[in-house]
């Protein structure tokens, strides 16, 4: 999933599949999943609803989450997410983090590979690799990157305290550690 989303002029239905091999309850099924239902309630037409080239009739978020249900679809074993939330509001990039965060919408055996500048997208991931000038500079967890005080800590320290602490203890939890307490 790139950071821009792309569609085609035709609907909703041939946008997510574009091999007509799906049922209308599977495509309505992914839409669920994407997020999408209080949007899908205003397609007149449902799954006919009428795509604009590079959905210029849709909102940026509307395109992303339908460009996610296309992904939901195909049942991916690897799911890459190029900066994939970087040009949509803080409300769609929650949407599409619990989506791929839900238990059951990926197959069990599916692997996510994220490039993000928003570091709340991968604390909780099993490994972070940080690049600098095209080469590996740590990997770890995010737990264990933060005890380290290196690249990826200084990242979370610049994000300011208040945000830093919540980082923090959210990596913790995704390691099984203790939380940092909460300031008062």
């Amino acid at each position: 999933m790139p950071q821009d989303s792309w569609l085609f002029t035709g609907t909703v239905r041939s946008n997510l599949d574009m091999g007509n091999e799906h049922t209308d309850e599977e495509l309505w099924k992914v839409i669920s999943q994407a997020k999408l239902d209080n949007v899908a309630k205003g397609w007149w037409l449902g799954l006919d609803h009428e795509v604009h080239e590079k959905g210029g009739n849709l909102s940026a978020g509307t395109c992303q989450l339908l460009c996610l249900a296309r992904v939901l679809l195909k049942r991916p074993k690897i799911l890459f997410l190029d900066e994939a939330t970087a040009s949509v509001d803080i409300e769609t990039d929650k949407l599409v983090q619990e989506t791929i965060r839900s238990p059951g919408v990926l197959p069990p055996d599916c692997s996510i590979v994220t490039v993000a500048h928003r570091l709340h997208t991968v604390i909780d991931y099993d490994k972070i690799v940080v690049l600098s000038l095209g080469k590996v500079v740590e990997e770890g967890s995010p737990h264990e990157l933060l005890q380290k005080e290196g690249h990826f800590a200084s990242f979370v320290k610049d994000t300011g305290a208040s945000s830093a602490k919540e980082l923090e203890r959210r990596a913790a939890l995704a390691h099984g550690a203790a939380a940092p307490e909460a300031s008062p």
